[in-house]
């Protein structure tokens, strides 16, 4: 039985989902960040607005979580069009 739990831990541990990070910046301004988000990740209008008022407020917006692979291609994304980017890894 005690095979079965660790293997369940390493699964559970594989399978943790990477965040992308949006951080504040003094540059874009928040309708070019809310365009961003639209146009990467196809999210409509209001929800994109809200992730960059996030940003704006409180410094940093999670604007994705999944994958590893996934998260990283989005962060190229966002950093492509000058975003301040991060992604971490979930507990």
């Amino acid at each position: 039985m005690a095979g079965t739990l660790t293997e369940t831990r390493e699964d559970v541990a594989l399978d943790c989902p990477w965040n992308v990070i949006v951080h504040d910046d003094p540059v874009n301004l928040m309708g070019y960040v809310t365009w961003v988000l639209m146009k990467i990740f196809g999210y409509p209008e209001n929800k994109a607005a809200a992730m960059m008022m996030e940003v704006h407020k409180q410094g940093q917006s999670i604007v994705w979580s999944g994958e590893r692979e996934k998260a990283e291609f989005y962060a190229q994304q966002l950093q492509s069009h000058q975003l301040k980017t991060s992604i971490e890894k979930t507990e």
